[in-house]
């Protein structure tokens, strides 16, 4: 019987029994549910035996939601497989344990209960036109058990406890990744420990580019080449190294750990649709950081609808071009050499199949001219956070871009050849997202245990650990769902479903952990002296680059329905 008010859930075994039996066959209903919902769907979206854009528009919200619970389905696939490879690899110890079962409780309970799209905005079953029979099916044994006895307070308790025992630098949980990945990873973690964090929040505060001999060791150490191939310069890695080190870079400062992204979007871009010779001109530059490119894509009034662009190119007499229009939110533009520009070469269309790419050239710029080209102007656009390389609005007027840096030499292939690119980019993103969140616990577990409250440390308290335990759970979850797409990127397989799922859930996490990091905190966390502050603000943009939330789930959802 209870006693003193004591639950006696709290006395049961912390870890459950067969668990990798209970999640397994927790699988199933998922997918179930899953099949009924998107079933559901595509009947209100079908209209004359097609999928119609209108009705998937006018049914947004359930749209997104199937997006969502899609993106829940294949964490907990993907959290599954991981357990079960640690298990073959005798590496399934006492933490990976609790973080599966606390993940797959959370998330099933929250399948059954309503996922969060964002702050104020919950899914429920309902929502995607599904009643009480799917509760019924997803309610089985297996999973109720999961959702009453895998995220409790004794295991998120148990949890933080044994990450209080380890190494604090260290991610929490084995990460499923062989011994090359991991060498990497611990490579460019000594490196952000040793260069990045002793001044990243003194570079934020004081709203300053990230200096150059930052950049110039990156380079030695091959950031910019990482996956540009052998015979073009670079390393010829996979992406999965690509996502590595943009974690541990971005777990030092995301400034630093998204400086890779403007080479990586280039040289996919130029990989996919250049001509040879173009490769061969611009990826061993690329690759040995003597030319830092840009990407000059977003316009004032265009945001997400890069079928609206109106920057026009115009073909002169010597078969060059000449650019007029503006650009905005063109991040590291100053003192780039190169920008990877989308601009509308044929003036009688209004939607994709007009847009050209272009490698235009100019001169990197100064403090005291930021844009020297002639035909270009430029000033800085102030922001909350993501400082380090600075975003900019940019105007042209008679810009001159030689007729051979048309990409690929054929003009209307821009938004195709843009397409090609945006599965990395994602990839990339989800996993700099994860460097956030990392950096945000890693703060946030450090101060916890620090900081004194009522004669004992905050960590003490089971709200504050509970916290702490949710930011480790969700970000193993982020992460192995970022693995995977890269892992199927790397195998040549079509992962555009994958790699937005990766950042839809990975943004999400990084915010929740910002945001749960500075309640930590408490009042210290407004103070921007706390590096906290400053996570916060770098974890925000997260939801809204390479694709903001509500255009990634719309993505999703197309292809899911489609």
């Amino acid at each position: 019987m209870a006693h003193d008010g004591q639950d006696l859930t709290l006395e049961q075994p912390v870890l459950l029994p067969d668990l990798l039996t209970l999640t397994k066959a927790a699988v199933a209903p998922v997918d179930t549910v899953y099949d009924t919902a998107r079933s559901a769907l595509r009947d209100k979206v079908t209209e004359n035996g097609r999928v119609s854009g209108a009705l998937i528009e006018a049914h947004q919200t359930a749209a997104h939601g199937l997006a969502w619970l899609a993106t829940y389905r294949e964490s907990l696939r993907q959290m599954q497989n991981w357990a079960e490879k640690l298990v073959e690899e005798g590496k399934f110890g006492e933490v990976e344990q609790l973080i599966l079962q606390i993940a797959f409780g959370e998330y099933l309970g929250q399948i059954v209960g309503g996922i969060p799209m964002s702050q104020g905005e919950i899914i429920r079953l309902r929502d995607l036109g599904l009643g009480s029979d799917a509760v019924m099916t997803l309610c089985t044994g297996d999973v109720t058990t999961l959702m009453t006895r895998g995220n409790t307070q004794a295991a998120r308790e148990r949890l933080v406890t044994l990450m209080q025992e380890r190494n604090a630098d260290v991610t929490v949980g084995a990460t499923g990744l062989d011994d090359e990945l991991e060498m990497i990873r611990d490579q460019f973690r000594r490196f952000s420990v040793e260069k990045v964090l002793p001044h990243a929040h003194d570079w934020h505060l004081k709203d300053e580019l990230i200096p150059m001999e930052i950049i110039e060791e990156l380079a030695e150490m091959g950031v910019f080449g990482l996956t540009i191939p052998e015979e073009y310069g670079g390393f010829g890695l996979s992406k999965a190294s690509m996502c590595v080190v943009s974690e541990e870079l971005s777990r030092g400062y995301i400034g630093v750990g998204s400086l890779g992204t403007r080479s990586e979007i280039a040289a996919e871009l130029i990989i996919a649709g250049g001509t040879e010779e173009q490769k061969q001109k611009w990826l061993p530059q690329l690759a040995s950081a003597e030319t830092l490119p840009t990407a000059v894509f977003t316009e004032p009034n265009t945001g997400s609808d890069l079928g609206s662009l109106r920057t026009r190119a115009v073909k002169d007499e010597s078969d060059d071009y000449k650019i007029t229009g503006n650009k905005t939110w063109i991040t590291h533009a100053a003192r780039t050499h190169v920008m990877t520009l989308l601009a509308r070469t044929d003036p009688d269309t209004t939607d994709y199949k007009g847009l050209s790419m272009f490698l235009a050239e100019k001169t990197p710029g100064t403090d005291d001219a930021p844009f020297p080209t002639e035909g270009m102007t430029g000033g800085e656009i102030e922001v909350l956070g993501y400082r380090g390389m600075k975003e900019y609005e940019l105007g042209f007027d008679g810009f001159h871009v030689k007729g051979e840096n048309l990409l690929g030499g054929e003009e209307g292939k821009g938004f195709k050849q843009l397409m090609e690119t945006f599965e990395s980019a994602r990839i990339q993103t989800a996993a700099r997202a994860i460097g956030v969140a990392q950096s945000a616990l890693d703060v946030s577990m450090q101060y916890a245990q620090d900081r004194k409250q009522f004669g004992k440390s905050l960590i003490a308290f089971p709200r504050v650990s509970g916290k702490l335990a949710m930011m480790a759970v969700e970000i193993m979850v982020a992460r192995q769902l970022t693995y995977y797409s890269a892992f199927e990127k790397d195998e040549g397989h079509r992962c555009d479903i994958e790699a937005g799922m990766a950042k839809l859930l990975g943004a999400r996490v990084a915010w929740a952990a910002a945001d749960n990091g500075l309640q930590i905190h408490g009042g210290n966390g407004f103070a921007l002296e706390y590096s906290i502050s400053r996570i916060l603000c770098d974890a925000r943009i997260l939801n809204i680059f390479e694709g903001a939330a509500e255009i990634q789930a719309q993505v999703i959802a197309r292809r899911l329905l489609g």
